[in-house]
């Protein structure tokens, strides 16, 4: 069948690069694998895999360890030991209780050789990803989707498909594949291998980010110089060991705190990036200058056009195990790519709206303020879909009229984090720390810093950070028209004034502009097309409405389209 697109499969390059390891649980044939390890039923393929001292524990998994340094010296180790070794360790004295003692970014799989079972573990936050498919008899693992391709249909999510248009990612452990789980961030998920087939055994969390006030007496200098310390640890451990670091520079607040940070710090040289989209975009290139000149980085700029965005889609969607409809997402793309000539290390400044109170928060505050009367169950839920601004509001007119009776009455993965006793901006934080942060933020990083062999770290969503984020009273985060108070005074004597005092304007990618006056006959040929791949699920006569922006009185449908070439684009390249 003709692919309904300028695009060929042909023509996009080959992304399937080896994996870097896999788990197969259960009975396996073990002669038609390169395996690392292999017992009755249990299979490390791909990797090197490390044995406990009394080779009772196997540890095979993504994993790096900002607190190292500590861990040897409480085990008593020598510099040689690298990651997997030291949770080896720490396994075989502490079990799974020795998952509250490890800071930094981890996937992995621990295997009991005595009990037989296998523990997969995620970090808190989510750095990392973890995917399984259990087809009964077997369960295969690995840390990105498409190593699991081959074992699994390829059928989709019905309700993972309505939470994509809604939010432009699939939240939660499902992912558009139905047969497909994603492990939860903090979660350790205890299975075992038996006769009738694969038995999950039991399944809880070893931390999530939750409220937990603290020291609300104190004034907002305080709380600033706490996290303003912590920050100054944290930043030391992530940078890179005599080589140079990269960090990405937006002119906003949060990068710009993680660059002086790094700066500061670092006595190799740090090289930051910016970008913009043309002379006739709005950009923020004064204030990522500003930055780069305060703290005396090797600054790179990159323009994008428009073609850049459209020809790197499918590339982008390639490297990604979920879609995600964000427009920087190609350009996230391009500037690692930039950033490879320079460091193997990049450092960014995701985390600071979900933890310390963005503005995107306000009109959910002003909502649950002046509309308490209706806030039910139904309208908060509503409304934090609706605050994405994507298609929730149109999806009994976009999905199939099928599709959408089987999606309408399931509940959202996050509805019940917006109702309890915490104060309304940590609910949201919280959700935006679990989800979004974790299935939008850090997954975007993590696989377009891997598309490009670079490694991306985010401070500012440590652990500890986040947990201190919990901790500081609500109105040191977000109050009135200001927005992320404490982050502000803790980096207030690094950065210009006018860093400090800016308003958020958020980098803008010129999508609406582009598809009325670029991208119209292109999109066209992708997403009316009879054989699309969203055209089973999702009404073309809609879209042919947005494409030709009728009714557009908001100027939003820009947004919108990308996000449904995104998903056409995500579905071809991933299409056995």
């Amino acid at each position: 069948m003709k692919l309904p697109t300028l695009w060929n499969r042909r023509q996009v390059p080959n992304t399937k690069v080896l994996p870097e390891w896999y788990v197969i649980l259960g009975p396996v044939d073990a002669s038609n694998y390169d395996f690392s390890y292999c017992f009755e039923e249990f299979l490390v393929v791909k990797t090197q895999a490390v044995k406990s001292d009394n080779e009772r524990f196997i540890v095979v998994g993504n994993i790096w360890l900002s607190n190292r340094l500590q861990l040897r010296q409480l085990l008593h180790l020598n510099e040689e030991y690298t990651d997997k070794e030291i949770i080896a360790h720490l396994w075989e004295i502490k079990g799974e209780e020795c998952l509250n003692l490890l800071e930094g970014m981890f996937s992995l799989c621990v295997w009991d050789n005595h009990e037989r079972r296998l523990y997969l573990v995620r970090d808190g936050v989510g750095c990392r990803t973890l995917y399984y498919v259990n087809s009964g008899k077997t369960c295969v693992i690995a840390p990105d989707l498409r190593t699991l391709l081959p074992n699994h249909s390829q059928q989709l999510d019905l309700v993972a498909l309505r939470d994509y248009l809604c939010c432009a990612f699939v939240p939660g452990e499902k992912t558009l594949w139905q047969d497909v789980r994603e492990l939860s961030p903090g979660m350790v998920l205890l299975m075992e291998s038996s006769i009738p087939g694969i038995n999950y055994v039991n399944q809880k969390l070893f931390w999530e980010a939750r409220e937990d006030i603290r020291n609300s007496e104190e004034s907002l200098i305080w709380h600033g110089n706490q996290l303003r310390q912590l920050l100054d640890g944290v930043v030391q451990e992530y940078l890179p060991v005599d080589e140079a670091v990269g960090v990405y520079l937006s002119g906003g607040l949060d990068s710009s705190c993680i660059t002086a940070l790094a700066a500061k710090f670092h006595n190799y040289p740090v090289h930051s990036y910016s970008i913009h989209f043309g002379e006739n975009s709005p950009n923020e290139l004064e204030f990522s200058s500003l930055v780069a000149q305060h703290c005396k980085t090797h600054h790179h700029i990159l323009e994008i056009t428009p073609d850049d965005m459209w020809e790197k889609l499918p590339l982008t969607m390639s490297y990604l195990d979920d879609p995600i409809g964000d427009p920087l997402t190609v350009p996230n793309y391009l500037l690692g790519r930039m950033a490879r000539e320079n460091s193997k290390i990049i450092l960014n400044g995701e985390g600071g709206d979900p933890c310390f109170g963005g503005p995107k928060n306000q009109p959910m505050l002003l909502n649950r303020l002046y509309d308490g009367v209706i806030n039910t169950e139904e309208n908060l839920v509503t409304n934090y879909v609706n605050s994405f601004k994507k298609c929730s509001s149109f999806l009994p007119q976009l999905l199939k009229p099928e599709v959408f009776t089987r999606v309408k009455e399931q509940p959202f993965v996050f509805a019940d984090y917006l109702y309890g006793q915490e104060s309304y901006l940590n609910r949201l934080m919280t959700i935006n720390i679990k989800f979004k942060g974790a299935d939008h933020i850090l997954t975007k990083v993590n696989n377009m810093t891997v598309a490009n062999d670079l490694e991306g770290r985010s401070p500012l969503f440590d652990k500890r950070v986040v947990e201190m984020a919990m901790q500081i009273p609500p109105q040191y985060k977000l109050a009135g028209a200001q927005e992320k108070a404490v982050l502000k005074q803790a980096v207030l004597d690094i950065l210009p004034r006018a860093i400090i005092e800016r308003p958020k304007s958020g980098m803008m990618v010129p999508v609406q502009y582009w598809f009325y006056n670029v991208w119209q006959r292109r999109a066209k040929s992708l997403l009316l097309n009879r054989n699309a791949e969203i055209a089973p699920y999702l009404n073309q006569d809609l879209i042919r409405k947005w494409l030709n922006y009728k009714g557009d009185a908001w100027r939003r449908y820009g947004a919108k389209l990308w996000l449904l070439v995104s998903l056409e684009v995500w579905l071809q390249v991933h299409k056995k």
